[in-house]
């Protein structure tokens, strides 16, 4: 019997051990793509999908119910030669609240420049040290940014070993001449600025605030509502310091696209003081969605 039951533990531990720290659901829609098998699709999924999920990107152990919850959405729109594609990759990813069956959005970007090449049922395998091809490298880089993201949220700036992975990744893809996303010049919103903003020093306020909003307020909003949020508005005026240095930035960007939604809505269902001033700020850093924080004063609440 204590044979039995060891075997049991060991087997269960060793099942803990190999739980990566991805839960990542992979979507590949091809139907812009004429005169290919759509086998050479579902092997480009599973490839995919094996990839993020059974590659081993920190030296953390994860239990199987802490896995980081995500999507990779990839809409092929050309075809390059004979294995070359073209599209976009959409990334989502969410973190759980405590003691609750709410997941809260953390990255919901789309990327609109990708473009690699894939060879049916290839192995793909990352190499830190090297960029080996750009399916891997765009793979590996929001891999990185999905995990450092997550981390922010448990710990003041706890992401930046996973945002450093990420730049080395981004500076060995930048000697391919064919991979995009990678440079400054090539655009506002893309991979090099996205991990540019997120190592810079004028956002560390907004990195702050994310261990803030998530930690010391969505984690207490359900028991403690009003001192939740609190916080979740000083998080709020701590995005503001960010702004007021880099105005339009992608990161800046990138919060309110995972926010906006949420930030309308646990204002619109509680009562907070100065609710108007919280609105004009929210419309001076985040133009783009002055309706949704106008919103936010149809419903004042009450005490």
């Amino acid at each position: 019997m204590h044979k039995i039951i060891c075997t049991i533990f060991i087997v269960l531990f060793s099942f803990q051990l190999d739980a990566q720290e991805l839960n990542c659901r992979v979507q590949i829609n091809s139907q812009k793509i004429q005169g290919t098998s759509r086998q050479k699709f579902t092997s480009m999924r599973t490839g995919i999908y094996e990839f993020m999920n059974n590659t081993r990107w920190t030296n953390d152990v994860y239990s199987p119910e802490e896995r980081i919850e995500c999507n990779v959405i990839i809409n092929l729109n050309s075809e390059v030669g004979t294995n070359g594609y073209k599209g976009t990759v959409t990334i989502k990813s969410t973190r759980p609240i405590y003691r609750t069956s709410y997941n809260s959005s953390i990255l919901n970007l789309v990327d609109s420049d990708i473009r690699f090449d894939y060879i049916e049922n290839e192995s793909l395998e990352f190499n830190e040290h090297n960029h080996t091809s750009n399916l891997i490298s765009i793979l590996s880089f929001y891999a990185y940014v999905i995990i450092g993201m997550d981390y922010d949220t448990f710990s003041p700036l706890a992401g930046e070993p996973y945002f450093l992975k990420a730049q080395k990744i981004l500076n060995n893809a930048q000697s391919d001449p064919k991979a995009s996303g990678w440079k400054p010049y090539e655009g506002t919103f893309n991979r090099y600025w996205m991990v540019e903003n997120l190592l810079h020093n004028d956002f560390k306020s907004l990195r702050n605030a994310m261990y803030t909003y998530h930690r010391e307020g969505l984690d207490i909003l359900g028991e403690q509502a009003e001192t939740g949020r609190d916080e979740i508005t000083a998080a709020l005026y701590n995005v503001k310091t960010s702004a007021d240095r880099k105005q339009g930035s992608y990161l800046l960007k990138l919060f309110f696209d995972a926010k906006a939604d949420e930030i309308t809505k646990i204002y619109s269902d509680g009562f907070i003081t100065n609710k108007n001033e919280l609105v004009e700020m929210l419309k001076q850093i985040d133009a783009a969605n002055t309706s949704k924080w106008e919103r936010m004063l149809q419903n004042q609440g009450t005490r």
